[in-house]
């Protein structure tokens, strides 16, 4: 798979829904009824970041859950896309890109949501094929006041920002033209996932999944 087909294939998953869920789970356990919960309240899409020695098994157990289209976040290597891949993941988000890691996508078939923060990461993406990008971290770097800026010389890029942003900011985010979704924690706060209140996440959930695009 070409970097523009990694692409193409990153932007029909992220049409799916305006904002992705971007999971840090420390229990196994959780990752079922919380992909089911979060699948309820209308956000198929679900990132499982490689944070925690649990993040590959929970990948597999989400992988299971009708409707769900589960990928790996943070994966910073070959050998943990060829892991997360295994796992079930069928799509990769990275907060950078290095040509290890965009040769690994390549290898695996993986589609590819690689990471930049200015003009010239952007424009260095985009050269390899990478139309689809994620900004990151997206509130420390300027918000969405900076991707507007970003899109004014490069409009040819679409973004999926992530990092700091909230339900308010959200909405900020996804009233600019470059911008197809949002990654986000705030819809599975850790405290509800430790104590297991899947119906207070599936209506965090819809809330989410009621932004408007």
């Amino acid at each position: 798979m070409t970097p523009s087909e990694q692409s193409a294939r990153a932007l029909k998953i992220c049409q799916l829904a305006p904002v992705i869920p971007v999971l840090v789970i420390e229990d196994a356990a959780h990752a079922r009824p919380l992909a089911e919960a979060l699948v309820a309240g209308g956000l198929p899409v679900l990132e499982v970041t490689l944070r925690t020695p649990a993040a590959l098994q929970a990948i597999a157990q989400m992988a299971q859950v009708e409707g769900a289209v589960v990928g790996a976040g943070t994966v910073l290597s070959a050998d943990q896309m060829e892991a997360a891949r295994e796992a079930g993941a069928i799509f990769a988000v990275s907060p950078g890109a290095t040509p290890a890691l965009i040769d690994a996508a390549r290898l695996h078939q993986m589609a590819l949501l690689p990471g930049a923060q200015s003009c010239s990461e952007v424009m260095a993406l985009l050269e390899q094929g990478y139309n689809v990008q994620k900004f990151f971290p997206a509130e420390a770097i300027g918000g969405a006041a900076a991707l507007k800026s970003i899109g004014a010389p490069l409009p040819q890029v679409t973004f999926c920002p992530t990092g700091g942003i909230t339900p308010a900011l959200a909405r900020e985010y996804l009233a600019l033209p470059n911008v197809v979704c949002v990654g986000g924690s705030w819809v599975a706060p850790a405290d509800l996932v430790a104590a297991g209140d899947w119906a207070a996440i599936t209506a965090l959930a819809r809330d989410a999944a009621g932004l408007a695009r």
